[in-house]
């Protein structure tokens, strides 16, 4: 199959500058605009991205500030939240995937932390997408997960959100979430974690309101052996699209030929890309 592989250059009205990367097949029946886990550069998706092309998927892979390609990197200086994610960086990858992709039908998706934005997103664009998909993905708020594992998550939050802001950004890699982090970006994330509603401070909109009134399908994939993103997770986001018609895949080790965790299908995402793209 003829496939483009393009790095397409982009700037936000900020200065912002950062490559959406993109794998497109010569005839694209279906167009994705791909979102990362918190922490993981755009670059570690290309094994889906190519499954995915494979299928006739046109597959658009954005980059997260802070990371990869991205010209920033968190600091006292340089902070952001979701609010700079959601409206000056993935228009710009959303107007790129529009030029690039034709008509193809238009999904929206991600894994993890990128699969709630990919929510969040789609509730901002309303009729823009016609699908979303979610891989290893879930609200994180601490009453959605089992056990004591919820029960630490708040304290956990609470020192995200302390250290991040004594540092200037998160050391993700040395506490072993993520990578280094906007102090922005994770008050946000944390603030959904303790109270459960997605918010985005200097955002004025209701995210949860606009996602309350999204239109679109739902194909959802887990992993079996994933405590990040357990089905109780998944289902709390779920809720929040309640006009959305979803379908749930659970892949084991079996299904995936490799650890069925949180990261380990992405080197191997044949069985997810399938599972996708039904």
């Amino acid at each position: 199959m003829s496939l483009q592989s393009l790095d397409i250059p982009l700037v936000a009205d900020d200065g912002h500058r950062f490559n959406l990367i993109a794998r497109i097949p010569a005839q694209p029946r279906r167009s994705l605009l791909w979102l990362p886990a918190l922490g993981v550069a755009a670059r570690h998706y290309l094994p889906l991205a190519e499954a995915l092309a494979a299928r006739g998927v046109a597959v658009f892979v954005h980059e997260w500030r802070g990371n990869g390609s991205s010209n920033l990197r968190p600091s006292r200086r340089n902070d952001w939240g979701y609010c700079e994610i959601l409206t000056r960086d993935l228009p710009l990858s959303h107007a790129a995937l529009q030029q690039h992709a034709g008509t193809a039908t238009a999904i929206i998706g991600g894994h993890s932390l990128g699969g709630q934005l990919a929510a969040c997103y789609l509730g901002l664009q309303a009729g823009r997408f016609q699908r979303l998909w979610l891989v290893a993905s879930g609200t994180p708020y601490w009453r959605t997960f089992p056990g004591l594992r919820g029960y630490a998550l708040p304290l956990f939050y609470r020192f995200a959100i302390w250290i991040s802001r004594r540092r200037g950004a998160l050391p993700g890699r040395r506490l072993g979430f993520g990578g280094e982090e906007a102090h922005g970006l994770v008050h946000d994330w944390a603030k959904v974690g303790l109270g459960g509603r997605y918010a985005a401070a200097g955002l004025e909109i209701d995210l949860e309101a606009a996602m309350a009134k999204a239109l679109a399908a739902i194909d959802a994939v887990l992993l079996s052996d994933d405590w990040l993103a357990p089905p109780s997770s998944l289902q709390a986001l779920l809720d929040k699209l309640p006009l959305t018609a979803a379908r749930t895949e659970v892949l084991s080790a079996e299904d995936l030929q490799a650890k069925a965790d949180h990261f380990a299908w992405m080197k191997q995402p044949q069985a997810v890309a399938e599972a996708l793209d039904r």
